[in-house]
């Protein structure tokens, strides 16, 4: 390698960054809503209940990207305003959610 040369990092294809699934808003279904978060998280009723009703919250993360799109469409199905992205790399900041 010359010195003109500089090193530089590429991200492989199979390299899958970690998802998140966040819960944005109950909706009208909040029983459904709480149950489909039990399912996705495996946290008991009461730790679901917890959880949906302080909307907006990060339910889970370190998931792949269908995983967090699974978990994503079984919230939209009972009613919930869901979403799935990915995760901050370490060190990145990012502002809170509204």
């Amino acid at each position: 390698m010359s010195d003109e040369e500089s090193t530089g990092y590429d991200t492989l294809l199979c390299d899958d960054p970690s998802h998140e699934v966040v819960l944005l808003d109950c909706g009208p279904r909040e029983t459904d809503v709480i149950l489909a978060v039990r399912k996705v998280t495996g946290q008991s009723l009461w730790h679901s209940r917890v959880l949906a009703r302080r909307a907006p919250v990060t339910l889970v993360g370190g998931l792949s990207a269908y995983r967090a799109q699974s978990a994503v469409a079984v919230l939209l199905s009972a009613g919930a305003r869901a979403e799935w992205r990915q995760e901050p790399e370490p060190g990145e900041r990012t502002a809170p959610s509204p």
